[in-house]
């Protein structure tokens, strides 16, 4: 893999197990708008980025070196070896073989632990393409304002002290219905310090669910979410109503329990877990496995 600027542009030549569109479009982040093949722009940690790939190069709009080590290298998950992760899963259990070679691209991105909480508070019930314009509704109106050279503006997602003054009503009216509440009630837990990256990340993976699941509205599934997409607990295993029809299908031989299902994988794949999880949904889903 070869690194590079080119006029105001990053270049990442030779770069592997990696598809842009396979990792934005597998259901772990909501923050980012399709361009054409390939190309997307998106916002991360108060950051916009469009970007592009072809093959194996994959271009960075507007980034420098620094910016690149600053965010875009752990954000994308550059340093770790997804070859080696494929390989051990399959040594585990050849049956995922068809679904990592479908959508070989996957990596878990590394995402803000506070957008990745509520944006997954607000996926409960929701499809992918609403929760994008909630979260898109949100940033627009209490996020930080980006002015593109194009003349456009972008915005990132709020900060916790920007949504401390927002209300349930307001929020409301950024279509998150129920969550309301809920989404409220979490920014004021993190406002306060009661609960913190930093406490999450101190403790074992079943204390730190235990913890988020402290948030009203907050279940096990989207604690799973967070703590794989938000924390980096590669040892979660998050199951929704896709999840729990594709395990079915391919492990159990009828209708089975959402936590019976999530034991079975973290027995199965451990601390490959999450990893499994993500090539499993994204084909599952794609395929409508156990429809």
């Amino acid at each position: 893999m070869n690194i590079y600027s080119k006029d105001k542009d990053l270049i990442i030549d030779g770069l592997r197990d990696f598809d842009i569109e396979e990792i934005l479009e597998c259901g772990q982040c909501f923050h980012f708008t399709k361009l054409g093949d390939k190309k997307y722009e998106l916002m991360a940690y108060g950051k916009y980025l469009m970007v592009a790939q072809q093959g194996d190069v994959l271009t960075l709009y507007n980034t420098s070196m620094e910016e690149y080590d600053c965010i875009w290298k752990k954000y994308f998950d550059i340093e770790t070896d997804y070859g080696k992760i494929k390989q051990d899963i399959l040594s585990i259990d050849s049956r995922l073989r068809d679904a990592i070679e479908a959508k070989p691209g996957i990596r878990i991105l590394k995402q803000d632990f506070f957008e990745t909480l509520i944006s997954f508070i607000i996926s409960q019930n929701k499809q992918i393409p609403h929760i994008k314009q909630i979260v898109h509704l949100i940033s627009e109106r209490y996020g930080n304002k980006i002015e593109l050279s194009d003349g456009r503006s972008v915005y990132a997602f709020p900060t916790v002290e920007q949504l401390s003054s927002v209300s349930e009503e307001e929020l409301r009216e950024c279509k998150v219905g129920f969550r309301a509440p809920y989404i409220k009630r979490a920014v004021e837990m993190v406002a306060s310090d009661e609960i913190s990256k930093d406490k999450l990340l101190s403790m074992d993976v079943s204390e730190a669910r235990q913890t988020l699941m402290t948030i009203k509205g907050v279940g096990e599934k989207v604690a799973n979410c967070v703590l794989l997409f938000g924390l980096g607990f590669a040892d979660t295993f998050p199951v929704d109503v896709w999840m729990k029809r594709i395990m079915e299908y391919m492990y159990f031989e009828g209708p089975q329990d959402k936590k019976v299902i999530e034991a079975y994988a973290m027995e199965k794949y451990g601390a490959l877990a999450g990893y499994a999880q993500q090539y499993l949904f994204f084909y599952g889903r794609e395929k409508g496995l156990g429809k």
